[in-house]
C-alpha cells in the first residue's frame, strides 16, 4: 500500500512562512502528478495545488502567488512552500498522487497530515 508521510507545519503567524514536506513510498514517482490537499475544520477536503511529471504546476485560486508547489524525483518528495499566511490557511495538509480536479489517485492511502495554524 502506497503511503505519504507529510511533515514541517506549525503554529505562525500571518504574513508568515512555512515549507511542508511529503515523501511518499510510490515506485515510479517521477511518472506521477502529485498533489496538496488541505482539509479546515468543519470543511471538505479541497485541492491546493498539483504538480505534472512534467513539472507544471496549478494552483487552487486562494493560494496563487503565495504558494509554490515543487518535486525532487530523486527523494521521492514533493514540497508546499506557504508565503504569506493567512488565517483562513489554517487546516491539515496532505499529500497524494494527483488524478483529476479534487480527486486524489490514492483516495484510500491518505497519510496522517500536517497541521498548520494561522494566528497572531
Amino acid at each position: 500500500q502506497v503511503q505519504f508521510v507529510e511533515s514541517g507545519g506549525g503554529l505562525v503567524q500571518p504574513g508568515e512562512s512555512l515549507k511542508l514536506s511529503c515523501v511518499t513510498s510510490l515506485g515510479a514517482f517521477s511518472a506521477y502528478a502529485m498533489a496538496w490537499y488541505r482539509q479546515a475544520p468543519g470543511k471538505q477536503r479541497e485541492l491546493v495545488a498539483n504538480i505534472a511529471s512534467s513539472s507544471v504546476t496549478a494552483y487552487t485560486d486562494s493560494v496563487k502567488n503565495r504558494f509554490i508547489i515543487s518535486r525532487d524525483n530523486a527523494k521521492n518528495t514533493v514540497y508546499l512552500q506557504l508565503n504569506s499566511l493567512k488565517p483562513e490557511d489554517t487546516a491539515v495538509y496532505y499529500c497524494n498522487a494527483h488524478f483529476s480536479g479534487n480527486t486524489p489517485l490514492f483516495g484510500s492511502s491518505w497519510g496522517q497530515g500536517t497541521q498548520v495554524t494561522v494566528s497572531s
